[in-house]
């Protein structure tokens, strides 16, 4: 398993749970996943270092959680040496890598998602913006790890975005706004079909309310109830069925995770807003507890090209996490301080709530501390959003890390419908 996150620890745990696996190496993980397997000291960006190393163990699946070793060509290079991948091959990647060409794929197969325009000349930022209306959408076309997008009703913000990514990158996207609420859904997917996992909802800004500034997510939960039966079909119909077809037919077929991540409007109509190439985090931490059946066997398939022949049972449950970050977070973090507290579990009935690992590793003398931006997790299983919440909270409320700060309303929005 490749990556270091907390969609990394959500992965090892369900993999190390899985009768069909019988070890999880990761490359390079982090305290969690050296609870449930083995951590090898390989950057997660070092692709001929994994290649090496998966000959060198022998392993039968390798499960690439971040997007940029895939769209480096980790699954190609994989592949190349017969081993079987869970991810897209580096063309099949740039549906992430690429927002421009997300949405010229879209747009030539008639998925649903929002006007844009390609801005390369500073002189043609204004014009491109008075095209638009207000509040404006800027993303950068480059991985920029879910925090490349400015969504502003400030014209000066909106340009200075603009001209910024200009500078950059030689160009910048100006999107239409779409309005509605925001939910993802993850496809597992191959050439031979896909599974669509419950739909879940992540929250990216850093504070109550949906306030301050995007982060990589501050928490999530599953099944989100604004994707309804009604809406799901819509999204089958219109989305995961034109983009599997299209994908399937491509010279490397489409092996992996495909996330759509969704807007859905006040008339239940369902928009992308974007298409990233793996697991979401933190929506793989909410959506993997929610998988019956055996995730190697699932995740094997699809690497294999074999998923029309799985059928995969989920939990009727509902699941909620909540993002612990580091002072300054999504700015300069601080780093390095003592997490206590964040090995309490809970298991009551049918409730249950523990804590995905992410920016965390143990120094030498066991200690857990703080080694990124999102340090942890608290992730709660039962069988109503509100007892999941309760329980991911208790947890929470428990943790100490100086300087920390989390969402106290993940999952608001579920709970006013």
């Amino acid at each position: 398993m490749v990556g270091s996150g907390g969609r990394e620890h959500a992965l090892a745990i369900g993999l190390s749970e899985s009768t069909s696996v019988s070890v999880v190496h990761c490359c390079p993980g982090n305290a969690g996943t050296s609870m449930v397997g083995i951590n090898h000291d390989v950057s997660a960006s070092d692709i001929d270092a994994i290649v090496s190393l998966s000959l060198e163990l022998g392993v039968g699946l390798v499960v690439v959680g971040p997007e940029a070793p895939l769209v480096s060509g980790l699954a190609d290079q994989l592949r190349a040496q017969s081993i079987p991948c869970f991810g897209p091959h580096s063309e099949g990647a740039m549906l992430e890598g690429s927002k421009l060409n997300a949405k010229k794929v879209m747009q030539s197969i008639g998925v649903p998602t929002g006007g844009f325009e390609i801005v390369k000349e500073q002189s043609m930022i204004e014009p491109t913006l008075d095209s638009f209306e207000p509040p404006w959408v800027v993303k950068r076309d480059v991985l920029a790890g879910g925090k490349g997008v400015t969504v502003t009703s400030s014209r000066s913000e909106a340009s200075k975005s603009v001209r910024e990514a200009i500078d950059e990158d030689g160009f910048a996207l100006v999107e239409q706004f779409l309005s509605g609420e925001e939910a993802s859904v993850l496809v597992i997917m191959d050439e031979s079909g896909y599974i669509m996992l419950p739909p879940s909802q992540d929250h990216k800004r850093a504070s109550d309310g949906d306030e301050g500034p995007n982060t990589g997510g501050m928490g999530a939960y599953a099944p989100a109830p604004i994707a309804t039966p009604t809406v799901l079909t819509r999204v089958r119909e219109e989305i995961v069925e034109p983009m599997h077809h299209f994908l399937r037919n491509e010279t490397i077929p489409y092996r992996g995770c495909l996330y759509v991540g969704l807007m859905i409007d006040s008339n239940g109509s369902p928009s992308v807003v974007e298409f990233n190439v793996r697991l979401g985090d933190p929506e793989a931490q909410v959506t993997i507890p929610l998988i019956e059946s055996d995730l190697g066997l699932l995740l094997l398939a699809s690497a294999s090209g074999e998923i029309s022949e799985m059928e995969v049972e989920f939990r009727p449950m509902n699941s909620t996490t909540v993002v612990l970050a580091s002072e300054g977070y999504p700015g300069e973090v601080f780093t390095g301080r003592k997490i206590s507290g964040w090995d309490v579990q809970i298991e009551e009935g049918q409730v249950s709530g523990f804590v995905h690992l992410a920016g965390a590793n143990f120094d030498s003398d066991g200690l857990l501390l703080s080694s990124g931006g999102r340090v942890l997790s608290a992730t709660g299983l039962a069988p109503t959003l509100e007892e999941a919440l309760e329980a991911a909270y208790q947890i929470i409320d428990g943790i100490a890390l100086e300087g920390s700060h989390y969402r106290s309303d993940i999952g608001f929005r579920a709970l006013s419908r």
